[in-house]
């Protein structure tokens, strides 16, 4: 099977992590989001274990309840941008972005907590994390490259899950169920989403041995 390049670049190149620009005010149908679910489940994932599980929280009561939840995690965002040169514009303004959200997260129409069904043990080797992780994540991705296709955005989120318990407690989410992000998920305002700019593979790329 040929692929139309040109459309699959696009794609790949324009996913970004949306956040100002989520619509708050139109509401995403669940046919949509278990349209992306269904192509998610099409990813790779560990040892064909297929341990993804997906909550999704459309309820106004619950999305503002965990809204609150997520917006104790300011300090993280503000430690995180204390540290970033002032200089370096780019990344300041991602950081404002992820204040607003951060702000704004309980108004979001849909909030999708990717899941797995089981627990790394207490100091797991970085070798069983990393399959329990690429278990999930890209899954999360295609359901991301998903939204995208139909005019949806989202950003990859991981303050919730310093409050995981929490966040477990007003979704009645089961103790061996594993939260690993949290996602908001709404129609974007305007789809000319644009490249990012990023240093050529050259620069980050090694062959055979390392710095070469």
């Amino acid at each position: 099977m040929s692929f139309d390049l040109s459309e699959t670049d696009r794609l790949l190149s324009t996913t970004r992590a949306v956040r100002r620009r989520l619509d708050l005010d139109r509401p995403v149908e669940r046919d949509v989001l278990l349209d992306c679910i269904r192509l998610s489940q099409q990813a790779p994932t560990a040892s064909n274990t297929q341990q993804w599980r997906w909550m999704v929280v459309l309820d106004a009561a619950k999305r503002k309840a965990i809204g609150e939840i997520y917006g104790r995690g300011k300090q993280f965002i503000d430690q995180a941008k204390a540290q970033v040169p002032e200089e370096d514009a780019q990344t300041h303004r991602v950081y404002d972005s992820a204040g607003w959200l951060l702000d704004h997260m309980g108004e979001v129409p849909a909030l999708v907590i990717p899941c797995l069904q089981g627990r790394l043990p207490e100091g797991a080797p970085n070798g069983m994390a990393a399959a329990t992780y690429g278990s999930i994540f890209p899954a999360m991705w295609s359901f991301q490259l998903a939204l995208r296709s139909r005019g949806l955005g989202s950003t990859l989120t991981t303050i919730s899950l310093f409050f995981e318990a929490d966040v477990a407690k007003v979704l009645d989410i089961p103790d061996d169920v594993m939260q690993v992000a949290l996602l908001p998920v709404a129609y974007t305002k305007g789809t000319d989403f644009k490249v990012a700019v990023r240093p050529p593979p050259e620069e980050i790329t090694s062959f055979d041995t390392w710095g070469s």
